[in-house]
């Protein structure tokens, strides 16, 4: 099965975080690897009484440029792929979430998409190739 994870990441640190999941194995989509999509936001956070803050200060609100990388990965390196985003990402409550894909296989296939429209016996019928 496969998995996405998605973490996000002070833009700072993004291409360490990219290549330690690269080498622990995530990113590979058949004949290639350390493939990744990330986008630039703006994190938000406010570190509460007993945080050792990698960026900012206990009790005062934080905005950090950050980047949110998607990858995906095999079960069966999952766990040593989570592994390597923590040994190398700064914060020490990483934002990171994993989901399930599901494997889905269609090909050279018409779907039908049947609607009524509001009056009687009128029909449309509209076709997407897949």
């Amino acid at each position: 099965m496969k998995y996405k994870l998605v973490v996000t990441v002070p833009e700072t640190h993004a291409d360490i975080v990219r290549e330690a999941i690269g080498k622990a194995g995530g990113g590979k989509v058949g004949n290639y690897s350390f493939c990744s999509f990330s986008v630039k936001g703006i994190g938000r956070f406010k570190p509460e009484s007993g945080a050792n803050p990698h960026i900012g200060s206990v009790g005062k609100s934080e905005e950090v440029v950050e980047e949110r990388i998607e990858v995906t990965c095999d079960r069966e390196r999952l766990d040593e792929v989570v592994k390597a985003i923590k040994s190398v990402h700064p914060y020490e409550e990483v934002a990171l979430d994993v989901y399930p894909l599901e494997n889905i296989k269609v090909v050279n296939k018409l779907i039908n998409y049947e609607t009524k429209s509001r009056t009687k016996n009128d029909k449309e019928i509209r076709r997407q190739s897949i």
